[in-house]
């Protein structure tokens, strides 16, 4: 029982932390380019963001399957509350601290960790590389190029866009304000679909609650970490990766949700995080207006997240 109550406070607040550190990535392309204040962004964002979560139940059951560990490891672990727990473990203090210092980094790539970590814990049978390339590392090595390369190409293929990113006010025009934030609200609901499923799977997995309970229950964490604790990370990303403007913005954000709600439908673990970040890059690339250094540090967190959320993973397992 208290297993069982330690997993279940444990993936609340990884949605908890989860909806602190993603809340905004969406809306981080609007507050940079002065078309709202925080505040506005961030209930629209947060709104947004619990629609997704709540369709994420009709959308994304393949995440759920995915993200259990079933495949990776053996049926017979995944399904028990000590390998979730450590999962949820390493995933949650990653994502939280990461949060404290303003990086926006993967929940996605944190549960990937937690799960090799309580795999090298609790199973004596290898982890299943094949599985672990193709389904996981993979999707989560190129999406960040591929959104990256699309939005650098659309950025250029706007007449005079890489021109108007560097010369023009940022707000460009009612008609820009309207579809950007169309474009910011898709990404937020995009970003509810794909990772509600992630975290709901902890909990599935280990039979507390069905596949629509679990959403439910991750969703309102989701919503009350974003709501409170967004501040730090939306400010990395609105003004300080890139001075975005509304054609950068708009790019990015098409970009982003497109693709992630692809990736959602087709069962694939590709990070709203590096995502719309690979997005926020390759259009300033585009335009020239990038800081490269804030760029090398949030690359060198992405580097670091794996690693941590493994080890924490390990010592909980470890000790459970």
């Amino acid at each position: 029982m208290l297993i069982l109550s330690l997993l279940a406070f444990t993936a609340l607040f990884l949605a908890f932390s989860n909806g602190a550190n993603d809340n905004f990535k969406g809306f981080a392309t609007v507050w940079g380019a002065a078309a709202l204040e925080y505040r506005k962004a961030l209930i629209l964002a947060t709104i947004a963001t619990v629609l997704g979560g709540v369709a994420s139940v009709i959308l994304a059951h393949g995440l759920i399957d995915q993200f259990s560990g079933k495949g990776l490891v053996g049926n017979e672990l995944a399904a028990t509350p000590r390998f979730a727990l450590a999962v949820a473990s390493g995933a949650a203090l990653t994502v939280i601290l990461a949060t404290r210092f303003g990086f926006p980094i993967s929940t996605t790539h944190s549960l990937v960790g937690g799960l090799i970590g309580a795999a090298l814990a609790q199973s004596s049978d290898p982890i299943q590389l094949g599985k672990l390339g193709s389904n996981f590392i993979v999707p989560l090595l190129t999406s960040p190029i591929i959104s990256a390369t699309l939005a650098w190409l659309i950025v250029l293929l706007i007449p005079n866009g890489a021109k108007w990113s560097k010369n023009s006010p940022p707000a460009s025009g009612p008609w820009a304000h309207r579809v950007h934030l169309l474009s910011a609200t898709s990404i937020c609901f995009a970003r509810g679909v794909n990772d509600t499923p992630k975290l709901a799977a902890l909990l599935v997995a280990a039979s507390l609650l069905d596949g629509t309970m679990a959403a439910i229950g991750v969703t309102v964490a989701m919503g009350i970490g974003g709501w409170l604790l967004s501040r730090r990370v939306a400010e990395t990303m609105s003004h300080k990766i890139n001075r975005l403007d509304h054609a950068q913005g708009i790019s990015a954000n098409l970009v982003t949700a497109s693709l992630v709600l692809c990736a959602s439908r087709l069962g694939l673990p590709v990070s709203t995080t590096h995502v719309s970040v690979g997005s926020i890059i390759g259009s300033g690339a585009a335009a020239g207006t990038l800081d490269l250094s804030v760029v090398r540090n949030i690359l060198l967190s992405w580097v670091a997240t794996l690693p941590i959320a493994a080890t924490i993973a390990f010592l909980v397992g470890c000790a459970t």
